[in-house]
């Protein structure tokens, strides 16, 4: 059935209700004549509204009430509706910020150089494996403090150098060169065990000193004055007297006869 439209729904309406009001009843038994509306469509009727806001001729058809619907940021879509743009020039970046771009100029004398083989974020594993033995305790008790003192800091900067050179070799996944840089790291460790047991035995016979010298009346630790305050001195030796110079010369003659060549 077709869909008519809402005027001449109204117009057949009100021909079919004025022809009903004008017919007479002749008989009582003959049924009355009414208006028969099914002829109405009810989906003509339902999609006519005289309200203003679904009056309103539209572009489109909206599916939903999503203001959104058809925007992806994932695509790049863009915005649905264009968008007024000044006629302003943009900003340019000032000759200052293109030089901080550009690579700078680094200094070969750098500190930070030294955390890195001959400027090389790893070395082959033949320079790795190129390294003597650790040093010895025995070898280390000769040494000074401040020798010990810079021996130690030179095993730290070496494991630094190791570990750089470990974390380089994992991230750019070189695959060489482990095994020998463990090597290189232990004995560089075991150097540093040395280096301990040594201090370590110097301050055992400092404290056994410090005991030791609590109980000797001749030191003073009160920080008062000389530490050392012996209790009798030593008096100077004067010249050789006459018995002793005698026998001195007696012991050299014996002495000179006992060298004679026999004839």
């Amino acid at each position: 059935m077709a869909t008519l439209a809402p005027s001449a729904v109204r117009a057949r309406l009100a021909v079919v209700l004025r022809r009903s009001a004008a017919a007479p009843s002749t008989s009582p038994s003959l049924p009355s004549h009414r208006p028969r509306l099914q002829c109405v469509s009810v989906a003509a009727a339902a999609a006519f509204s005289t309200s203003p806001a679904l009056a309103k001729r539209r572009r489109y058809q909206p599916r939903d009430n999503n203001r959104l619907r058809g925007v992806s940021s994932t695509r790049r879509t863009g915005p649905r509706e264009f968008l007024s743009v000044s006629d302003e020039r943009l900003p340019r970046p000032a000759e200052s910020a293109k030089a901080a771009a550009a690579k700078p100029e680094i200094d070969p004398e750098h500190g930070l150089w030294q955390f890195f083989y001959d400027g090389q974020v790893a070395q082959p594993p033949a320079k790795d494996v190129a390294f003597g033995r650790a040093w010895t305790a025995e070898e280390l008790r000769r040494k000074s403090w401040d020798d010990l003192h810079r021996l130690w800091w030179v095993c730290v900067k070496e494991r630094n150098r190791i570990a750089t050179a470990a974390v380089a070799r994992k991230q750019f996944d070189l695959g060489f060169g482990q095994y020998e840089s463990e090597e290189r790291d232990a004995a560089v460790r075991q150097t540093m065990r040395g280096i301990k047991h040594v201090l370590t035995e110097r301050f055992y016979t400092w404290e056994d000193a410090v005991d030791l010298a609590r109980s000797d009346p001749e030191i003073d630790l009160s920080g008062e004055g000389p530490a050392f305050r012996p209790a009798a001195y030593l008096e100077d030796e004067g010249p050789l007297g006459s018995e002793e110079a005698s026998m001195t010369a007696e012991a050299q003659t014996e002495a000179g006869h006992q060298q004679a060549p026999a004839r």
